[in-house]
């Protein structure tokens, strides 16, 4: 089993205005949500490839009943060990993927990914610290827990209670550009790609499957959320189209879909807002009225429009001003 980073690299700082509006709102309840006692078998896994399984997040924000269990999270078992792709929003919703690897594996967890910053995507990897894994990240990835971290948490214990919330966990494996896993029979390859949906996304390809794993740099179905940089996530879409597979598994959605339509659909949603957004810049209209007609004819086709465009809209503003 080996693992190798490409040339580290160094991150940027995060402003207090991407804190506040990041990609999970822990101040809005969320409009799904399962009672204490439903939580466990209200999940399950699908095989979406050869060793590969993925539970499907709930289309919600985080509420005390869901513990935060709002992400697609899973694992791919290899040869030598086990991948975990995403630790899930909170040490019990960890918890609950460490115990479904159990029931079908008896092989180490050897690494856990950290997709991003966002809480639903990295608050479940204390529940694998037992397993002394390689916790792999974007290079950028360590500044931003520095800067949200103890926030994030903070919110997630005055809305779970601190014995279901976790720990912030660090990066060990620290990828500037690309990195490759070894799982004996799979090689797992991962991407640091640029400001998108965060600062700090990394994206992995899984040579037993064939399958990608974008995390949030693909939404299907839940309106995307940017916390990065809107031309950006529009740059990175044109990369993640000429890396090769057909398929994959997006951060929220489906537990996997054809790549290209959903690719266009989340294309369509960022160009509108990017579009839109100039359009109200150039009018003049100020960012208070901008926020509720930007982008408004996509609001059929996207779970949670209301609670997310209008952050959307705010953080495109400030960066399209002044292009």
């Amino acid at each position: 089993m080996t693992a190798r980073a490409v040339r580290p690299g160094t991150s940027t700082g995060l402003s207090r205005r991407h804190a506040l509006f990041g990609g999970l709102c822990l101040c809005c309840l969320g409009t799904a949500s399962l009672s204490a006692g439903a939580y466990a078998e209200a999940f399950t896994l699908d095989e979406v490839g050869p060793g590969v399984f993925v539970r499907k997040g709930l289309i919600a924000d985080a509420t005390p009943e869901n513990a935060d269990a709002i992400a697609n999270i899973g694992f791919i078992v290899g040869r030598s060990g086990v991948l975990v792709t995403e630790s899930g929003g909170s040490l019990a919703d960890g918890r609950w993927l460490r115990a479904e690897i159990a029931k079908r594996t008896d092989k180490p967890v050897t690494h856990v990914v950290l997709s991003h910053v966002h809480p639903d995507h990295v608050f479940g990897a204390g529940a694998f610290a037992g397993d002394e894994p390689v916790f792999i990240g974007h290079a950028k990835l360590k500044k931003a827990l520095d800067a949200r971290g103890a926030f994030y948490r903070q919110r997630l214990i005055d809305l779970l209670g601190e014995a279901a919330t976790g720990p912030v966990v660090y990066p060990t494996l620290a990828v500037a550009d690309t990195a490759q896993v070894d799982l004996g029979d799979r090689t797992l390859t991962f991407t640091a790609h640029g400001p998108a949906h965060t600062t700090c996304d990394l994206s992995m390809i899984d040579s037993g499957s064939g399958l990608l794993f974008p995390a949030d740099l693909l939404f299907v179905d839940r309106i995307p959320s940017l916390d990065g940089s809107l031309k950006g996530w529009l740059t990175e879409v044109e990369r993640l189209k000429g890396m090769g597979p057909s398929r994959a598994v997006p951060g929220h959605g489906p537990t996997a879909v054809d790549l290209a339509p959903a690719l266009a659909a989340l294309t369509g949603y960022l160009t509108a807002l990017r579009d839109g957004t100039r359009a109200a810049i150039t009018r003049d209209v100020p960012i208070d009225k901008a926020v509720a007609s930007v982008a408004a004819d996509q609001r059929s086709k996207w779970a949670l429009f209301d609670t997310y465009n209008g952050r959307n809209v705010t953080v495109a503003y400030q960066e399209l001003e002044w292009d």
